[in-house]
């Protein structure tokens, strides 16, 4: 263990993120995955939820200046390498997230969380000009599925969306396919190159905090040293594992059953 440590300093990783009391997405999953990655997790809450498996009940945004205020205030203290940021709930929430972390070094990685998968808002309809060009842009990397896309984007098709998304001040877009009729491939787009990562879709059925994962994944990623391209096949086979190593905990979504990233291959991929 102690030369792992050395090979692999220990890096600090910051989610801000919304509360998931089963622990199976938001800011309780980002910790679960950075721990795997081995780096430190950090987590600023921007809202508490009242879900289970089954859905989300209530939505308990937090005070926009509580959110600011934990977040000065652990930026003078700690050097994150890399921020995750998911669920923001809220139009002045997204304000002041954006506003703290302009002119912050550690690349941000965006999971622009908007609904839950039972259709509850996790974000405000009149924040979404708001996330793109206060949180998005300058972004090392934003994470949309389809629908999310089309919403932030006006556009259906996943290159048109990526394309408005990098115009909008994005380094990188990886449009997420996993709710696409066809098998789960998702496409990553940077200004050179565009990239598609092949998935195999899994018979399990629907899986919570597939999303979550992947993002915290790449963050936790690109915290260690690991390039753009390289983090996301890597985080999208840990994530692959995981939903083939998913149960059932309640009466609702299985629950990701999170591997040992070590023990995982990359994925394939194709550049064109």
């Amino acid at each position: 263990m102690q030369a792992d440590a050395d090979t692999f300093p220990r890096r600090t990783v910051l989610s801000i993120a919304g509360s998931d009391p089963t622990g199976g997405a938001g800011l309780q999953l980002d910790l679960q995955v950075f721990a795997l990655h081995r780096v430190h997790g950090m987590a600023v809450p921007t809202a508490l939820t009242v879900q289970t498996t089954r859905g989300v009940e209530q939505v308990l945004p937090a005070f926009p200046n509580v959110v600011e205020g934990q977040l000065r205030g652990l930026l003078r203290d700690l050097e994150p390498a890399a921020i995750k940021i998911g669920m923001l709930a809220t139009d002045d929430i997204v304000l002041c997230v954006g506003r703290v972390l302009e002119n912050h070094p550690a690349p941000r990685v965006v999971d622009p969380v908007l609904a839950a998968s039972d259709g509850t808002l996790l974000l405000e309809r009149r924040a979404h000009p708001t996330l793109v060009s206060c949180v998005i842009a300058g972004a090392a990397l934003v994470t949309p599925n389809l629908s999310e896309a089309e919403a932030l984007t006006g556009e259906a098709d996943p290159e048109r969306a990526a394309a408005v998304l990098l115009k909008a001040g994005a380094q990188a877009v990886l449009i997420k396919g996993g709710h696409a009729d066809a098998e789960p491939d998702d496409l990553l787009v940077t200004a050179e190159t565009s990239t598609w990562l092949r998935g195999k879709r899994s018979g399990v059925g629907a899986v919570h905090g597939t999303g979550c994962a992947l993002s915290a994944a790449i963050a936790a990623r690109l915290a260690r040293g690991e390039a753009l391209a390289e983090a996301a096949r890597a985080a999208k086979a840990f994530v692959e594992a995981a939903i083939e190593q998913s149960f059932v905990a309640g009466a609702g979504q299985r629950l990701l059953g999170l591997p040992d990233p070590a023990c995982i291959s990359g994925s394939g991929s194709r550049t064109t």
